[in-house]
């Protein structure tokens, strides 16, 4: 598995990692034996940058993740997030970037996950009612006490992660990122390359609609949160599959799945992009994977940005109240 870096402390990942979340909640109902068995297949073909956080489950998906690693855990790059405060029975506290939760948060997470220490440390979301210096020095703090390796931000807006990035290296910035979520090309990605920040995109499949296995709003699972997003609604939906067709016809010029095109092209933006698909089954990790051997020429890359072009795709990405928890 091809190698890069995040930051410019050292951290190496592959080129590829794995986000846990639908393994626990949010994507409908997920087998945990499966899930384990998927994590397991990560590991084995060099998948070893595997992301969570505390507020999946909640909880839940550190504990899977712990008992999932419990001899492997040398093997892994592993990455979890605190900002996102969630009651054990899964209802919403807000967004907290106090130090003293932050330390709080972070003993939570290591005691779940079954470790002495994270590599890859993330505010999941700014706390507007915290100085980001306040956060990033606790945070900072942990580095010192060897909890943590590397500290990293999660929809953090440019001026926000410039003023953290003074208090101590960022090694990641975390943003959703694909051929329909386009935004960070404005000012994200050319901060973090002024700073030497790495670039982790989330939802790089565009929450399983770049796959082309949902072709109606009906498809997606009861329970499924997706369900609330707007991008899978209505007629944004319905605008959204005709754009998809452009993309699949590409995808089948070239012999590749959808997925793998859309996964292709994230990988393509730079060696600085380290984009985390989800899945919660070994068929699909195994495809994804097998996007980093896809290599696209710029023509190809040409005629992706004109199918499906900056802005193209129909929908905010979020409900209204979590759109108001970005780019802070």
């Amino acid at each position: 598995m091809e190698q890069r870096k995040l930051g410019s402390q050292g951290l190496a990942v592959p080129a590829v990692g794995l986000g846990c979340m639908g393994m626990s909640e949010f994507y409908g109902a997920a087998d945990e034996r499966e899930s384990i068995a998927t994590v397991h297949r990560a590991i084995d073909l060099g998948v070893t940058f595997l992301d969570t956080a505390d507020m999946y489950g909640p909880f839940r998906n550190e504990e899977l993740l712990g008992r999932a690693l419990r001899d492997r855990r040398d093997r892994v790059v592993l990455a979890t997030k605190f900002g996102n405060e969630r009651r054990a029975d899964g209802s919403w506290v807000g967004i907290n970037g106090r130090p003293d939760y932050v330390r709080q948060a972070c003993e939570a997470s290591l005691r779940r996950l079954g470790t002495d220490h994270v590599d890859l440390y993330y505010q999941h979301r700014v706390d507007p009612t915290v100085p980001i210096e306040d956060t990033v020095g606790a945070m900072a703090e942990l580095v010192r006490a060897g909890k943590v390796r590397h500290l990293g931000l999660s929809e953090a807006a440019p001026a926000t992660i410039r003023r953290a990035h003074r208090v101590h290296p960022i090694a990641a910035l975390q943003t959703e990122y694909s051929l329909w979520s386009r935004d960070p090309e404005d000012e994200i990605l050319p901060t973090l390359r002024e700073l030497g920040i790495g670039f982790v995109p989330y939802s790089p499949l565009g929450r399983g609609f770049l796959t082309g296995r949902f072709r109606r709003p009906e498809d997606l699972p009861e329970g499924d949160f997706r369900r609330n997003s707007p991008r899978f609604q209505g007629e944004n939906f319905a605008r959204n599959v005709a754009l998809l067709e452009r993309v699949r016809e590409l995808a089948a010029a070239r012999g590749v799945k959808p997925s793998q095109l859309a996964l292709a092209w994230v990988l393509a933006q730079g060696p600085d992009v380290v984009p985390i698909p989800g899945t919660t089954t070994r068929a699909h990790l195994e495809e994804n994977a097998a996007a980093v051997a896809i290599a696209l020429s710029k023509g190809e890359r040409a005629r992706i940005d004109e199918v499906a072009p900056r802005g193209a795709f129909s929908g905010e990405r979020y409900p209204p109240e979590a759109m108001r928890r970005l780019n802070l």
